[in-house]
C-alpha cells in the first residue's frame, strides 16, 4: 500500500528533530565530534565535495543560490495566483504550501548538519593547539597589539600600492585566490589539523551584492566552496579567503576561523597575503585594546604607518558605501545563525580572535 503523500512529506520534517539531536549531542561531546566527524567523516565529505566543485572555476554556490531565490519567488506568486483562482481552497492550497516548504527547510536543515554543522560542535582550537587561553592583563594585550604594530608597518613597506597610495595586489584576482593555499601548506606544518585537501576558492560576481549585506565572504556546505566577495578592498581579500578556507577544512567557529587565517597569512610566502592577515589581526587587537586603555590604543595608532592609515582609511571609505538598514539586517540574521548553531556570543564571537592572538604569544615566550 502506498503513503500517502502527506505523510511522506510529514517523515521528511521529522529530520528536524533528529537533525538538532545530533547537533545537541555531538555539544554534549565534543571530544567525540572532533575524532568521529571532523576528523573522520567530514575529511570524506570535504574531499568528495572539492572533487565534484573544486575544479569548476565559477561558484555553483551561487548559482544554487540565484535559482533557489527565483525559485521560491515562482512557487510564492504560483501559489497565491491558486489560492485567489481556488478561494473556496484557499487555506487547503497554503496549508500544503506551508508543509512544501517546512518539508524543504527540513531537508536543507538535516543536510547543513550532516555535511558540516557538527563542526560548530568540535574540541575549540585552543585545545587542539594546547594553547594557554586563561584571561590575559592588559599589558599582555598591549605587547600582542605592539608586536602586531611593528610586523605591520614592516610588511607594509613590500606590497605595491595603487595611484592613492593605497596597497593593491601583486597579482589580478583570480591568481590570488588561486595561491591562497599556499600559506596554509606551511602552516600545517606546525599545525597539522590545518593540512587539507582545498578546492579553489571562488570568486562571485554578485560581489556589490554581498557589499550590500556586510558580507566578505561566505562558506557554502552544500558544494564544499570557499566563496569570495571580490569587490573587497585588497587588504581584505586575502584575510577573506583564508577565512573562509578555514571553514573549508572544518573549523566553524568565526573566531577561530579569523585566527586560522591569520596564521595561514602569516605562513604564506607572498607579502600581500602576510600583510593582510597581520592587518586584520592588528584591528582586532587594538580594537579589543581601545575597550581597556584608550589611552594606550591612541599612543599605539599613532604610530601606524603613513601606509596602514591610508589603507585603514581607504577601507573605512568603502564600508561607509554600504551601511543601509539591509546590512544591519544581514547582521542580525548572521547573528541568529550562530546563536542557532550553539554558539551563544553572536557575532560578538569575532572578538574572541584575541584570546588565540595572545594566547599564541605566550606560547613563543
Amino acid at each position: 500500500m502506498n503513503i500517502p503523500k502527506i505523510n511522506k512529506k510529514l517523515f521528511f520534517i521529522l529530520l528536524i528533530p533528529i537533525a538538532y539531536l545530533m547537533q545537541f549531542l555531538s555539544s554534549r561531546a565534543p571530544y567525540l565530534a572532533e575524532r568521529i566527524y571532523s576528523r573522520g567523516a567530514y575529511r570524506l565529505i570535504a574531499k568528495l565535495l572539492n572533487l565534484i566543485s573544486g575544479y569548476i572555476p565559477v561558484s555553483i554556490a551561487e548559482i544554487l543560490v540565484i535559482l533557489s531565490v527565483l525559485f521560491a519567488l515562482f512557487y510564492i506568486i504560483k501559489t497565491v495566483i491558486k489560492m485567489v483562482k481556488s478561494r473556496s481552497e484557499a487555506l487547503k492550497i497554503l496549508g500544503s504550501s506551508l508543509v512544501n516548504a517546512l518539508t524543504a527547510v527540513s531537508l536543507i536543515y538535516f543536510s547543513f548538519m550532516l555535511l558540516w554543522g557538527i563542526n560548530y560542535q568540535r574540541l575549540p582550537f585552543s585545545q587542539i593547539a594546547n594553547y594557554d587561553t586563561s584571561p590575559a592583563s592588559i599589558d599582555e594585550l598591549l605587547e600582542v597589539c605592539e608586536n602586531l604594530t611593528e610586523r605591520a608597518n614592516e610588511l607594509r613597506k613590500y606590497v605595491k600600492e595603487d595611484d592613492n597610495g593605497v596597497m593593491k595586489l601583486s597579482t589580478n584576482i583570480n591568481e590570488t585566490l588561486k595561491r591562497a593555499y599556499m600559506g596554509y601548506e606551511t602552516a600545517s606544518k606546525v599545525y597539522p589539523e590545518l593540512s587539507h585537501n582545498y578546492g579553489r576558492p571562488k570568486g562571485v560576481i554578485m560581489s556589490e551584492v554581498m557589499s550590500y549585506l556586510g558580507i566578505g565572504g561566505v562558506y557554502f556546505p552544500f558544494t564544499g566552496e570557499a566563496n569570495i566577495n571580490i569587490s573587497l578592498p585588497s587588504t581584505s581579500i586575502p584575510f577573506t579567503t583564508c577565512h573562509e578556507m578555514a571553514h573549508q577544512i572544518g573549523f566553524a567557529r568565526e573566531d577561530e576561523a579569523n585566527f586560522i587565517a591569520y596564521i595561514a597569512c602569516r605562513n604564506h610566502p607572498s607579502p600581500d597575503f602576510q600583510y593582510s592577515g597581520t592587518l586584520s589581526a592588528l584591528i582586532n587587537a587594538t580594537n579589543a585594546l581601545y575597550r581597556y586603555n584608550q589611552d594606550e590604543y591612541f599612543k599605539l595608532r599613532n604610530s601606524f604607518s603613513e601606509g596602514i592609515i591610508r589603507d585603514l582609511t581607504a577601507s573605512n571609505s568603502y564600508w561607509e558605501k554600504y551601511e543601509t538598514p539591509v546590512q544591519d539586517f544581514s547582521s542580525s540574521v548572521n547573528n541568529t545563525y550562530l546563536k542557532a548553531n550553539m554558539q551563544e556570543d553572536g557575532v560578538r564571537s569575532y572578538g574572541r580572535m584575541v584570546d588565540l592572538l595572545i594566547a599564541e604569544y605566550r606560547s613563543q615566550q
